[in-house]
């Protein structure tokens, strides 16, 4: 696997860690999400990395096998130059129902990277 894409993998994976260790500290409830600015700034800041480094993975790997990484990308350009319109509820659906595929997908291409596949 192309080095640069490996880190970009590993940045999602941190990314992800770092959002499940601001979920941990807290109520995983989406009221705290919505009342907590700087729980929501965080996560959104972390969501906008994964969609960046999603970006330079696609741009090597097109058809690198993660489940809408076109969708994530697309995510991080609403957050990054949609931010007077985000609705919270959908960055906070990412968390709860996305982020664990993601993780699953992203921890498998790199165990796969390390076994030599």
């Amino acid at each position: 696997m192309d080095s640069s894409i490996l880190k970009s993998l590993n940045d999602i994976l941190r990314s992800i860690s770092n959002i499940e260790l601001f979920c941990s500290s807290r109520p995983k409830e989406f009221r705290v999400f919505c009342e907590d600015i700087c729980f929501r700034s965080a996560v959104q800041w972390e969501i906008a990395i994964i969609g960046e480094a999603m970006n330079r993975i696609l741009k090597i790997s097109p058809d690198i096998p993660i489940t809408s990484a076109r969708r994530i990308v697309n995510t991080r350009n609403y957050l990054i130059h949609g931010y007077d319109s985000l609705k919270e509820d959908l960055i906070w659906a990412i968390v709860i129902n996305h982020l664990p595929l993601l993780k699953s997908e992203v921890t498998k291409l790199i165990e796969a990277s390390q076994d030599g596949r």
